[in-house]
C-alpha cells in the first residue's frame, strides 16, 4: 500500500510576508536592524568632520568600539528583556535608547559626550538587532521564517550601503548633527508602528537571574579585541588578542557548565546542531571584516574615486543582500542543508580571487573583476544565513529558551564581526606600507579561514531537518 505524498504545512511567499497582514511586522523587524546596522557605517563617514568640529582624534577608533561593546552587552539581555517586557514594550525601550542616544551625539560639546551618546546608542542597537530576530518566531507563521530571515539579516548589507551614502552626503553638507537627530526621529517614527502593529506577546516573570558572569566574560572579551584594532602593531597588539581569546574561552566553558547563561541549554546537549549553527554563523560574520579596507585598497591599488572606492566597499554587502532574496525559497531539506555546506566554499573563493588580483595599475578589466569576486565572496554569505536562523529558531522548544536561540544569531554575528575586524586591522599592519601585500595578505589569509568553515558548517545543516521543514512529503511503503 503506498500512501499518496501529502502536504504538512503550506509554503510561504514573499508576497505573504510583505503583504498587508504581515508587512507592518516584517518592516518593524527590518527597520530596527537597518537602524543598528546603518548607524555602524553612518557614523565612520561623519567621523572625519566630527572630530573637525569637537575634537578628540585620539580617540577617533573608539567610537566605533564603544557603540560594538555596548551592542554586545545589550544583545545578550534580549532574550530576558522579551519575556519579562513583552514585544512591544521590548522594543519601545530599544527605540528610546537609540533615541536618546542619538539626541546625545547631536548635542555633544566634545568627544567623551560623544562616546557616552555612542554608548547608549549601541544599548538600544544591540536590542533593536537582537529582537529582529528574537521576533520571527514569535509574530509570523513558520512557514515565512526562512524569509523574515533573509529580510532582517540582509539588513545588514543594506546598512553598509545607506550609511556611507547618506553619511557622506550630510558630512559634505558639514551638518553631522542633523544626522543624528534624523535617527532620533526615525526611531520615533518606527515607535508608532511598533504600538499599532506589533502583536503584544506573553509576559512573564523571567526563570533565571541575570546571567552577569557570561556578561563580564563575553565583554571583556570583545573590548580586549576592540583595544588590539586600536593600538599600534607589535607586542601590545598580541596581548590584546590573547586577552580576548582566553576571555572568549573562559566564556564558553561558563556557558557549558552553569545552568544560567546567555546560549540556551541545548546548545551544548549531545547530538545537537546548534552549537555548530552558531560557529558557522561566526565563520560568515567574519568574512565582513575586511569590508573596512576595500575603499582603501580600491584607492591606493586601483587610483580610483572616493566614491567609486565606496562603491567597492559595498560590493560584498550587496552580494549577500541580493543572494539571501533567492535563497530564501528553498524548502528542501536536501538543498538547505547544500546552501549552508558550501557558503564557506564560495566565500573563500571570492576572497581568494580579490586577493590575487591585486597589482598596482590594474586595468579597466581586472577593476571589474574585483567587483564581481567581492560579489561573489558576499553571495556565500546569503547561501545558507536565512536557513541558518530557522535552524536555531527551531532549536529549542519554550519560549524564553526559544529567544535566547534566536537573539544569540545577533550576539555571535556582532562578535564575530567586531574579532574580525581586529584581526584585519593586524593583517593590514603587517604588511604596511606596501598596500598590495597588505590587500593579498588580508584577502588570502581569511579566504583560508573561511574555507575551513566548511567543515563546521557540514554539522550546522544537520539542524535542517522535518522540525523546521517549510514543505514536506512522505511516502509509506509496506
Amino acid at each position: 500500500m503506498t500512501q499518496t505524498p501529502h502536504r504538512t504545512h503550506p509554503a510561504g511567499s514573499w508576497r505573504e510576508l510583505l503583504g498587508s497582514r504581515y508587512a507592518p511586522i516584517a518592516s518593524v523587524l527590518a527597520g530596527g536592524v537597518l537602524l543598528e546596522a546603518s548607524n555602524v557605517y553612518l557614523t565612520t563617514s561623519l567621523l572625519p568632520t566630527i572630530v573637525g568640529d569637537i575634537g578628540g582624534a585620539e580617540f577617533y577608533a573608539w567610537t566605533m568600539t564603544t557603540f560594538l561593546l555596548a551592542s554586545v552587552v545589550s544583545s545578550m539581555m534580549v532574550s530576558r528583556v522579551l519575556t519579562q517586557r513583552g514585544a512591544v514594550q521590548a522594543y519601545l525601550w530599544a527605540l528610546g535608547l537609540f533615541g536618546l542616544g542619538s539626541l546625545l551625539c547631536a548635542a555633544s560639546p566634545w568627544m567623551w559626550a560623544l562616546l557616552g551618546g555612542r554608548a547608549v546608542q549601541g544599548l538600544g542597537g544591540g536590542l533593536l538587532a537582537g529582537l529582529g530576530y528574537a521576533l520571527i518566531q514569535r509574530t509570523l507563521p513558520e512557514r515565512l521564517w526562512a524569509r523574515a530571515a533573509a529580510l532582517v539579516s540582509a539588513m545588514w548589507g543594506v546598512g553598509n550601503i545607506v550609511g556611507p551614502v547618506v553619511g557622506g552626503i550630510f558630512a559634505q553638507l558639514d551638518a553631522w548633527r542633523v544626522t543624528f537627530i534624523g535617527l532620533a526621529v526615525v526611531s520615533a517614527l518606527i515607535g508608532v508602528v511598533v504600538v499599532r502593529a506589533l502583536p503584544q506577546t506573553t509576559r512573564m516573570r523571567s526563570s533565571e537571574s541575570v546571567p552577569w558572569a557570561s556578561l563580564v566574560l563575553l565583554a571583556g572579551g570583545v573590548a580586549a579585541v576592540g583595544v588590539a584594532s586600536i593600538v599600534p602593531a607589535g607586542f601590545g597588539t598580541g596581548v590584546a588578542i590573547v586577552i580576548g581569546v582566553v576571555l572568549g574561552a573562559w566564556f564558553l566553558r561558563h556557558e557549558r557548565r552553569g545552568s544560567n547563561g546567555i546560549l540556551p541549554r541545548v546548545t551544548f546537549a549531545a547530538g545537537s546542531s546548534l552549537g555548530w549553527v552558531y560557529i558557522t554563523v561566526a565563520v560568515l560574520a567574519f568574512a565582513i571584516g575586511t569590508e573596512a579596507f576595500i575603499p582603501l585598497f580600491g584607492q591606493e591599488i586601483g587610483e580610483l574615486m572616493p566614491f567609486v572606492a565606496g562603491l567597492l566597499g559595498a560590493a560584498l554587502s550587496l552580494g549577500w543582500s541580493i543572494t539571501q532574496v533567492f535563497t530564501a525559497n528553498a524548502t528542501g531539506v536536501r538543498s538547505r542543508r547544500l546552501l549552508i555546506t558550501i557558503g564557506p566554499v564560495v566565500i573563500a573563493a571570492g576572497l581568494a580571487g580579490y586577493g590575487l588580483l591585486q597589482h598596482q595599475g590594474p586595468s579597466a578589466l581586472v577593476i571589474a573583476l574585483w567587483f564581481a569576486t567581492l560579489f561573489l565572496a558576499g553571495a556565500g554569505i546569503g547561501l545558507g544565513f536565512p536557513h541558518l536562523t530557522v535552524a536555531a529558531l527551531g532549536s529549542t522548544s519554550g519560549e524564553e529558551e526559544g529567544a535566547k536561540a534566536a537573539a544569540a544569531v545577533n550576539t555571535v554575528f556582532i562578535i564575530a564581526s567586531a574579532f574580525s575586524a581586529a584581526m584585519a586591522g593586524v593583517l593590514v599592519n603587517l604588511a604596511m606600507p606596501d598596500v598590495v601585500d597588505a590587500a593579498r595578505l588580508l584577502m588570502l589569509v581569511f579566504a583560508g579561514v573561511t574555507l575551513l568553515g566548511a567543515f563546521v558548517a557540514r554539522g550546522a545543516s544537520w539542524g535542517i531537518g522535518a522540525a523546521t521543514e517549510t514543505e514536506t512529503y512522505e511516502t509509506e511503503t509496506p
